[in-house]
């Protein structure tokens, strides 16, 4: 078994050296140029950073049966309650906002605890 996955890691490995390099981009004129292309992912970044809401996040919605709904906080519930105690404080602060998006949308949809 561990053979097979030395393999897969080693031609995932080959693959990736053996890639061709991505063609240089052409030079800019000017320094109004360079900063346009600077600033552009700034600004959207910042327009897709839009706050969502507790079912965008969990990736719910009215038309889903109650069931999946149920066995899809579930799995979050799992995955983000393992990582609310990560050293990470980035991680943690992820888990938190995502736990407290999952009891907003399970009390939506099933009631007050």
């Amino acid at each position: 078994m561990f053979k097979k996955i030395l393999q897969s890691l080693s031609k995932s490995q080959q693959a990736k050296t053996q890639a061709p390099a991505p063609a240089p981009a052409p030079a800019a004129k000017g320094p109004a140029v360079v900063l346009d292309r600077v600033a552009k992912p700034a600004a959207e970044a910042a327009t897709t950073a839009a706050p969502q809401t507790p079912e965008d996040l969990c990736e719910v919605n009215s038309k889903m049966p109650k069931d999946q709904i149920q066995a899809r906080l579930k799995l979050l519930y799992r995955r983000f309650n393992r990582s609310a105690s990560s050293l990470d404080p980035k991680i943690r602060d992820e888990a938190d906002k995502m736990l407290n998006a999952i009891v907003l949308v399970r009390e939506k949809y099933f009631g007050e605890l």
